[in-house]
């Protein structure tokens, strides 16, 4: 009897054992041993560092709600004031391509658009040292989709650019470069499908270097020269889209020569064409801030003095 109780016994304990082993096998319950290390994994450890939260560059006053940073060196624009933020999909260094020392913190003056309808941003891209596409990246749907179009195949190192459209189709692009001293190449594109398609204007055979340039309608465009120390405006005037180019005359009164010296781009004002005339970057007179006003009833082909208006006043 006594035999049978032990066999029975026997039998229960090498039971246990055998079916801890099968347990702790299958189960992944971990045995802990006295002395024994146990490497613990920190899930906080594995995370992605987070970056600082985006601080939104707004550039339109109207709408404070549209923005866009470069921090992280990677361009991202916002449409709710920084609560979402979109990445649009161009290099952070191609939109600063050519000849461009300034600060690389903020978008350059007038190479982009960002509205609600419409976000666009001028780039370089390609490796030749000679010359390089410029294209257009651009979203009509606040950034859901992208479009990214060639203005033109091969240009050389830009300096000026700038792009701006006048309603959903008419856009236009001007830039400039292979600068020497003070001599560079200016080329003027336009688009009649939202951006699509572009074709480049005729040249206007000047070779100055451009301070500005713009279209107040789909034929009347201008373009402005002269930034290193000028002594009077020259502005040149299209009434064909570009197909041709023509000096607009300007006259200033004996008691302004040699202190309004750049015009800005023309706008449309009542039933005329105005422009605002400026001092340049050596301007001294009335602390060099002051600016003409010239009137233009003829479409731009001519303009006359009408008054000095103080920096407040130039609201185009």
């Amino acid at each position: 009897m006594k035999i049978l109780i032990i066999g029975i016994a026997c039998i229960m304990i090498v039971g246990v054992f055998v079916g801890t082993f099968f347990f702790e096998k299958h189960s992944g319950v971990i045995t802990v041993v006295p002395n024994q290390a146990i490497e613990i994994h920190d899930s906080k450890k594995s995370e992605p560092i987070q970056s600082d939260p985006l601080q939104p560059i707004y550039e339109d006053y109207e709408d404070d709600s549209i923005g866009y940073s470069l921090q992280n060196n990677q361009l991202q624009i916002t449409f709710n004031r920084g609560n979402e933020w979109i990445v649009v999909p161009v290099e952070k260094e191609k939109l600063f391509e050519g000849e461009y020392s300034g600060n690389k913190k903020e978008l350059i003056e007038n190479s982009y658009i960002l509205t609600q309808k419409r976000a666009s941003f001028l780039y370089s891209d390609g490796t030749s040292p000679n010359g390089k596409s410029i294209k257009l990246i651009y979203s009509q749907d606040q950034g859901k989709t992208w479009e990214d179009t060639i203005v033109t195949e091969n240009y050389p190192p830009i300096r000026f650019r700038k792009v701006e459209f006048l309603n959903e189709s008419f856009g236009y692009v001007i830039i400039s470069g292979d600068r020497t001293m003070s001599q560079e190449w200016t080329t003027v594109y336009i688009t009649k499908d939202g951006g699509n398609q572009w074709k480049e204007t005729t040249h206007s055979n000047v070779t100055r270097l451009i301070a500005d340039g713009g279209f107040v309608d789909e034929s009347t465009g201008f373009l402005s020269f002269g930034i290193l120390n000028p002594e009077e405006p020259s502005l040149y005037a299209t009434q064909d889209g570009g197909d041709s180019w023509s000096e607009a005359d300007i006259y200033i009164p004996e008691k302004y020569h040699k202190i309004f010296v750049i015009a800005e781009v023309p706008f449309k004002e009542e039933d005329y064409l105005a422009v605002y005339i400026n001092q340049g970057p050596n301007g001294d007179y009335q602390g060099g801030k002051v600016k003409g006003k010239f009137i233009s009833n003829d479409n731009g082909n001519t303009w006359k003095f009408s008054m000095e208006v103080i920096p407040n006043e130039t609201d185009i």
